[in-house]
C-alpha cells in the first residue's frame, strides 16, 4: 500500500483528494510537515506526495528537501502549463511527475492506479536511493550502438565530408542543425541533422507569392471553397526544424502564434490543444518548389543523408540505434502525467517499431498507435527484435517507402 500526502493550500484541491476511493491522504502545510508525515507512517513502505505549485524559489527548497528526507517519496507537481525554464528547473530539483490543477477525482485516482501497479519499478532502491525511475540501457545494447555507429562513420565518412563540403560551398552557415529532443529518462539532448535550408529562411518565407501555394485560393477557386493563406512567417527555429524533418511548408499562422514542431507536422499551438491527438488537417497549406530549401538540401532529404549525423549522437549515447525516436520538448511534456511515461524508460533510436510497422501500415498510423508501438517496444526489446526492425528499416529505404 502506498500512503498519500498533500502538500498546498488550495480548498478545492484537498476537496478533491478527500473523495479519492480507498485513499486517506495526509493534508501538510510546509513541507517539513509532509516530510514528517512519510516518516511517522510506518505501515507505508512508499509514498505519493501531491505538491501544489506556488512560487518557484519555495517550491525549490521545498521540493529538495522532501528528495533528501524522503527516501520513499513519489513527488508529482499539481501545476498548469510550465514553461521550458519552469519545467527544467522543477525537474532538477526532484519531480517525478505532473498533473493538471485542474484535474479531476478520476484522474487523481487514475494517477494513483498507474503508480500503484509499477510500485515495484517506480520504487526500486536498486535503481537509485532518490528512488527515481530511470532507465538503464542494458551493456549488450550499448556495445551494439557503439560499434554500429563507429562502423558507420567510418565507412560513410566519404559522403559525410563530401556532404559537409557541398552544404559549405552552396550556402552560409553551419553545416549542421541542432534541435533539442527528449529521449530516454527525458533527457533533453542536441539532435543533429545536416542543414538543408538556407539560413536566411524566414526572410525567404516573405517572399513567397501566393503561386507557390497549392492550396492557396485563385480567381477560379469554387464558391465557399476555404481560403488559407501565410498572414505571417513562422519563427526562424520552427521554420527551420520544419523543413529539417524533410516536412513541406503547412500551416496557416497568425501574427502572435506559438508552433509546435512535431517529428511528422508542424502545429499552431492553439489548434494543437483544441485537437491534440489528431492534426488539423485542414488548416495547411503547401508550398511547392519552396525556395528556402537549399539544392544540396533537396538531395540529402530525399535520401536520408541529412540523418546521417545522428550517428554521432549514437556514438556519444543519446540514442540508440533502434529505439523510440526522440520527441520535441513540448510533445514530451504532454506525455508526463499518465501510462505514457512508458515510452521513455527505453531507448531514443534513430529508428523504431512503429516506422516499421507504419510503412506496413501505408504511412497511416494514428498518434495513440505510434505511442502505444513504443510503450510495446520499451516493454519487449531484445536483440532479435532490434535485429528485425534493423532489416526491415533496410528494406524499406530499398523500397523508397517513406517510413
Amino acid at each position: 500500500m502506498i500512503g498519500v500526502v498533500y502538500l498546498g493550500n488550495n480548498p478545492q484541491t484537498e476537496e478533491r483528494l478527500k473523495y479519492l476511493p480507498g485513499r486517506q491522504v495526509k493534508i501538510a502545510r510546509t513541507y517539513m510537515e509532509a516530510a514528517e508525515a512519510c516518516k511517522s507512517r510506518a505501515s507505508y513502505e512508499h509514498f505519493i506526495v501531491f505538491f501544489e505549485k506556488n512560487v518557484r524559489t519555495e517550491d525549490v527548497t521545498s521540493i529538495t528537501y522532501l528528495r533528501k528526507n524522503c527516501e520513499g517519496a513519489y513527488i508529482i507537481l499539481i501545476t498548469e502549463r510550465l514553461s521550458d525554464e519552469e519545467r527544467n528547473v522543477y525537474l532538477g530539483c526532484g519531480i517525478n511527475d505532473t498533473i493538471d490543477s485542474k484535474a479531476t477525482i478520476s484522474d487523481f485516482n487514475k494517477k494513483l492506479q498507474f503508480i500503484g501497479e509499477h510500485e515495484s519499478t517506480l520504487f526500486d532502491t536498486q535503481v537509485s536511493k532518490k528512488r527515481i525511475l530511470r532507465f538503464e540501457i542494458p551493456v549488450w545494447k550499448r556495445i551494439f550502438d557503439i560499434v554500429c555507429s563507429l562502423l558507420g562513420i567510418v565507412i560513410l565518412s566519404p559522403i559525410l565530408i563530401f556532404t559537409a563540403i557541398a552544404i559549405k560551398l552552396e550556402s552560409k552557415g553551419p553545416v549542421l542543425f541542432k534541435s533539442k529532443r527528449v529521449g530516454t529518462n527525458y533527457k533533453i539532448f542536441d539532435f543533429l541533422k545536416f542543414r538543408s535550408m538556407y539560413i536566411d529562411a524566414e526572410e525567404r518565407l516573405k517572399e513567397l507569392s501566393k503561386s507557390n501555394n497549392q492550396y492557396a485560393e485563385h480567381q477560379d477557386q469554387p464558391a465557399g471553397e476555404k481560403k488559407t493563406t501565410i498572414t505571417a512567417p513562422l519563427g526562424a527555429e520552427a521554420e527551420q526544424t520544419m523543413m529539417e524533418m524533410g516536412m513541406e511548408s503547412e500551416m496557416m499562422i497568425s501574427d502572435d502564434e506559438t508552433m509546435l514542431v512535431g517529428d511528422d507536422f508542424v502545429m499552431a499551438e492553439s489548434d494543437f490543444n483544441k485537437q491534440k491527438k489528431e492534426e488539423n488537417e485542414n488548416a495547411f497549406v503547401k508550398i511547392e518548389n519552396d525556395p528556402r530549401v537549399t539544392k544540396v538540401g533537396r538531395f540529402i532529404r530525399k535520401y536520408s543523408i541529412d540523418e546521417l549525423p545522428q550517428l554521432f549522437n549514437i556514438l556519444k549515447g543519446d540514442m540508440s540505434v533502434v529505439g523510440n525516436r526522440p520527441l520535441p520538448l513540448y510533445e514530451a511534456e504532454k506525455l508526463t502525467a499518465d501510462s505514457s511515461i512508458d515510452r521513455f524508460m527505453a531507448p531514443a533510436g534513430l529508428t523504431g517499431l512503429w516506422q516499421v510497422e507504419e510503412r506496413g501500415k501505408g504511412g497511416n498510423m494514428s498518434a495513440e498507435e505510434r505511442k502505444q508501438l513504443d510503450i510495446i517496444y520499451g516493454q519487449t526489446y531484445n536483440f532479435t527484435l532490434d535485429m528485425k526492425i534493423i532489416f526491415r528499416t533496410l528494406f524499406s529505404f530499398v523500397q523508397k517507402e517513406n517510413v
